[in-house]
């Protein structure tokens, strides 16, 4: 049987640390939140591979050092409130909510909100609200929000996320011209009408669907 504290020890050190992600904040919540947790029981031994591993719904759960680099690269705090689209299974939600005090996930397919709930509830976190629906217009009724994340690429930064971020609030998500093809990109608000953004690199992620987003074929 693997030892998953020790295989979640080597994935920080060796996947996430060694690659330059030096956030204390970050690794703290790496370390604390069981990635087994997150796949099918068939998958687990595979959980701490730096790599996407399927999840139901023809969707993946991001592999470690990705989510890793978004969740530092949003600049979390603990006061700061969350909208995390694209719930998936839910394990990039749990990263964010060991360090911030709560957030707001949006998924799209029932059986992913389900489950991710019911392992979210399992696991004793109590600080994210997930909630069906498409993600790619944001919540308004709960913003604005200090930091939006996005596990899923789009062709464009939807309108509503920028109005629903804080003044000073971080947006980032991958973003590109092919649904499976993108570059991860952090945007920044810095005023009512001033935005800056920057890309990280190229990524790969499945594709944001929404009436902000990709169609739904």
């Amino acid at each position: 049987m693997i030892d998953f504290s020790e295989a979640r020890e080597w994935m920080v050190v060796w996947q996430i640390a060694a690659r330059g992600i030096c956030d204390s904040n970050v690794l703290s919540a790496m370390r604390h939140v069981p990635r087994e947790e997150f796949v099918a029981e068939h998958l687990r031994e595979s959980a701490y591979d730096d790599s996407p591993l399927p999840i139901a719904s023809h969707q993946t759960i991001s592999q470690p050092s990705i989510v890793a680099q978004m969740i530092e690269a949003a600049e979390l705090g603990p006061r700061d409130r969350v909208l995390d689209i694209g719930t998936g299974s839910g394990y990039a939600a749990a990263i964010a909510a060991a360090i911030v005090a709560h957030v707001d996930s949006v998924e799209r397919d029932p059986v992913l909100a389900s489950t991710a709930r019911k392992t979210l509830a399992r696991l004793g976190i109590s600080n994210v609200t997930v909630h069906l629906g498409d993600g790619t217009v944001g919540l308004g009724a709960y913003a604005p929000y200090d930091a939006i994340i996005a596990g899923a690429g789009g062709p464009r930064i939807p309108r509503a996320w920028r109005l629903q971020l804080s003044v000073g609030g971080r947006i980032v998500m991958p973003v590109g011209r092919e649904p499976y093809h993108q570059r991860l990109i952090k945007l920044v608000r810095y005023s009512e009408h001033d935005y800056h953004e920057r890309s990280l690199g190229e990524v790969s992620f499945v594709p944001l669907v929404g009436e902000d987003g990709w169609p739904d074929h």
